[in-house]
């Protein structure tokens, strides 16, 4: 079902692939108004930026070439310089060495250069997805960009958008950012965005039962920094940036089931390193594990992994002999309940935020924007500290877990100040 943003909708339920009902609340017919003034400014940016990128590959290289080639990078990369992965790769077509993200991110662990050809790459997106092509889907009517949400395109039941996906502009980079900034509220308004805070460790928390995650999010304690005591102990020798640095990538990368061949990639450490980084995880949360086991279980017997909400997804392939084909079943199987219960915990919120908005800002606040965990309002000036703290207590008390709900509320003339 997909929810095209060219007029205001009711409420109502719809049926998802797999045949239980889900409810959705209505977003506003006015998603985002792009202020198209700022837009020569980014063009520049992007350029000076794109520019200077390309031409730090090039004293590397010790000659110009076609960075744009795949066919011309490889044979700078990989005969000129002589770089090499762990696993030699090849396209299908030419069997040429090849230069995909995979390759060049194991290859920029070790090397400028491949770092330099990814960044270069990422300009060169920004500018032509966002930069170039954002201005062009103004409606020229109402002054804003719309969108579509799709109920059920996600598997785990996460809200996408569409034509244009407005839950994919960037945040990695400044530049990224600074696209948000070009995303205004209309005079005299402005924009509130309420992200809940580390919504699926919570979840995580909740149904695994883990003490110790438990206690952390009900203190209030930084979730990062606790998992870098368990994992490093109090004496890593590491600073606290990194440590929590690493702390986060490990939180998230179990949660997505990920092992330690490609933890040690996105921390940049040994295979074995990693491993020991995922025992040292599962043994400070022991109850962790043993959800993960649970739900292993469950699907193996039965083919199917639910959220808490019983919202259900097949998983067909759980014991596929094939073992990459069960690998991938596998943490579909651990990840759908955590994620899929925080995209039904937001579409609750959703719900209750809709119906309670009349009532604020003198029926004058609107939800114009759903991006994962995040919504987005737009809301009078003078309204908006009311807003905000309604649309907080609301979010905070959708759903009751056995950790505290927390939202991050920010206000803003443009979508960047909003977010912060």
């Amino acid at each position: 079902m997909a929810a095209c943003a060219g007029a205001a909708r009711p409420a109502r339920a719809g049926r998802s692939r797999d045949g239980v009902r889900t409810a959705r609340a209505p977003v506003d017919s006015r998603p985002r108004r792009y202020r198209t003034g700022r837009r020569a400014d980014r063009r520049r940016r992007a350029r000076v930026a794109v520019a200077a990128d390309r031409s730090g590959t090039e004293p590397m290289a010790g000659e110009e070439f076609n960075i744009n080639s795949p066919k011309k990078l490889g044979e700078v990369l990989f005969d000129k310089m002589g770089l090499r992965t762990e696993t030699i790769r090849r396209t299908t077509k030419t069997k040429a060495q090849s230069t995909a993200f995979e390759v060049l991110d194991e290859l920029a662990l070790g090397h400028e250069m491949p770092r330099l050809v990814l960044e270069w790459r990422a300009l060169m997106k920004l500018k032509g997805t966002y930069i170039d092509a954002l201005p062009q889907l103004v409606n020229p009517d109402t002054g804003r960009v719309h969108t579509c949400f799709n109920q059920a395109v996600a598997a785990t039941g996460r809200l996408s958008s569409s034509d244009p996906n407005l839950q994919n502009i960037p945040i990695r980079t400044e530049l990224g950012r600074e696209i948000r900034r070009a995303f205004v509220a209309e005079r005299g308004n402005v924009l509130i965005s309420a992200d809940y805070s580390q919504i699926e460790l919570r979840v995580l928390a909740h149904l695994s039962g883990d003490d110790a995650l438990i206690g952390a999010f009900t203190r209030g304690e930084d979730i990062h920094d606790q998992t870098a005591l368990k994992v490093f102990g109090p004496n890593s020798g590491l600073s606290k940036h990194e440590l929590r640095r690493r702390a986060k990538i490990i939180n998230y990368a179990l949660l997505y089931g990920k092992q330690a061949f490609t933890l040690a990639k996105d921390i940049g450490v040994s295979r074995e390193e990693a491993q020991a980084f995922i025992d040292a995880y599962f043994a400070g949360f022991p109850s962790v594990r043993a959800f993960i086991d649970r739900l292993l279980a469950d699907a193996r017997a039965t083919g199917v992994v639910k959220t808490m909400f019983g919202r259900r997804r097949l998983v067909p392939n759980i014991n596929n002999k094939n073992g990459q084909v069960r690998s991938a079943a596998e943490r579909e199987t651990s990840n759908m309940p955590i994620q899929g219960t925080a995209a039904d915990v937001l579409k609750r919120a959703m719900i209750d935020v809709h119906a309670a908005l009349p009532a604020v800002a003198g029926g004058r606040a609107r939800m114009i924007l759903t991006v994962h965990d995040e919504l987005l309002f737009e809301a009078p000036r003078e309204a908006a500290d009311e807003t905000a703290a309604a649309v907080r207590e609301l979010m905070q008390s959708a759903v009751t877990l056995s950790v505290p709900l927390t939202v991050d509320v920010g206000i803003g003339e443009n979508w960047k100040e909003a977010k912060g």
